[in-house]
């Protein structure tokens, strides 16, 4: 089997899948959308752009009900959710998707700019390669392609970070976005801001990360925060398919991952994948087993995996949630490996999100915890859990909680 080296270590493809970095939306209502991931679910704005302004003179435009497109964050990334009208969708992700699919797109960071270069060269033949180049806002250079299922994927390097003067890069930052294949190597982003700071341009011209919420304001560990609970890790990401074995050996043997475990439910079959050690980073339904579990028919979107900090955080948010209106569902514990006590809240659009705040690790030979050996969930849920050797073995929020 050929080998490439990847800064100094040999791998089976050009690249390493580090983490799941962000993904997008495709709803109905901005505003809705603005209004459940931000003052609901905690999340920042810190960019809102309109294509119409932005599209080259002559560009057909009129096609978009609702040109804004809301960069949102739990973190200190520029973003790690875009939210976009479903007729703006196409434009982030695929123009020939299947309607249902509603997630714009989902991406996976890797370790360098090489690696994003290396990895389109790689796929080419694998799959269809959408775009390669540096998107503005966020300045994460990029390539996207599709998956079997017509999902848009992304690999990524790096990511514009937003810290305490909460300002993201001005609109002169865009002059160094690139639409295309690109030279190597590449300035660093601090040579840029030295760039722009010589030209004249202010950080203070940039957007101003936005907070929502009211004056209510809660504890958590110690923080006052708007809510009483902080999200603090995005995933697993979760997608219905119609060829599971086709879209396993793409995931496998194209991008890396590995299956951690195959779950027998009611005469369907679900995979769980990995890219590191958690048990799972990727769960693949089959699409006929959608109606049973009681999710949108409108979407081939499983549900997206939010962590809170804490167990006590995700009984608080679970409780504060409801009371604000969110609707949750119940799904089958079976389909939760690796995940203890999770919740599935709807967003506006009917998409699930999942919240959880423990994910079972493999051990050094990527061997999983047997299934007897796994915590058996209760209900309703105890007050508090006696500790695994795992529990928060993994979970440290770079940054303070707000």
């Amino acid at each position: 089997m050929a080998t490439y080296n990847v800064e100094g270590v040999e791998f089976p493809r050009p690249f390493r899948i580090r983490r799941l970095g962000h993904f997008g939306f495709n709803l109905n209502s901005i505003d809705d959308g603005i209004d459940f991931y931000g003052r609901l679910l905690g999340w920042d704005m810190t960019d809102m752009i309109e294509i119409k302004k932005l599209a080259p003179p002559g560009a057909p435009t009129d096609f978009m009900v609702d040109d804004r497109v809301p960069f949102m964050t739990f973190n200190t990334d520029h973003h790690a959710m875009i939210i976009a009208h479903p007729s703006v969708g196409p434009i982030i992700g695929d123009p020939q998707s299947h309607p249902e699919v509603t997630m714009s797109h989902f991406t996976w960071q890797v370790g360098s700019l090489e690696e994003v270069v290396n990895a389109r060269e790689y796929l080419v033949g694998k799959t269809a390669i959408h775009r390669t180049g540096r998107d503005m806002p966020g300045s994460n250079w990029h390539t996207y392609f599709s998956t079997p299922e017509g999902q848009t994927c992304e690999l990524y390097y790096g990511m514009e970070q937003v810290g305490i003067n909460g300002r993201s890069k001005p609109l002169p930052y865009y002059e160094r976005r690139f639409d295309g294949e690109f030279p190597l190597p590449q300035i660093s982003d601090f040579t840029e801001r030295d760039e722009k700071i010589a030209q004249g341009v202010s950080m203070e011209d940039g957007f101003l990360r936005k907070a929502f919420g009211d004056d209510r304001r809660y504890e958590v560990g110690g923080v006052l925060l708007r809510r009483p609970f902080k999200i603090t890790s995005l995933g697993p990401v979760g997608v219905f398919v119609e060829d599971m074995a086709a879209s396993v050996a793409f995931y496998t043997d194209v991008l890396g991952f590995k299956v951690t475990e195959v779950v027998s439910y009611e005469g369907h079959d679900f995979t769980f994948l990995r890219h590191g050690n958690e048990h799972h980073s990727l769960k693949l339904y089959p699409l006929e087993a959608r109606e049973m579990l009681g999710l949108s028919s409108h979407s081939r979107t499983v549900s997206m995996g939010m962590r809170v900090g804490s167990y006590k955080q995700l009984k608080d948010a679970v409780e504060w949630l409801k009371t604000e209106g969110v609707t949750f569902i119940e799904q089958p514990a079976e389909l939760n490996p690796g995940i203890d006590y999770t919740a599935f809240g709807l967003d506006p659009d009917g998409h699930a999100i999942q919240l959880y705040y423990y994910m079972e690790q493999l051990d050094w030979a990527g061997n999983r915890r047997p299934v007897e050996r796994r915590r058996k969930v209760e209900s309703p849920w105890p007050e508090t859990l006696p500790a695994l050797e795992d529990t928060y073995a993994d979970q440290t929020f770079m940054g303070p909680l707000g």
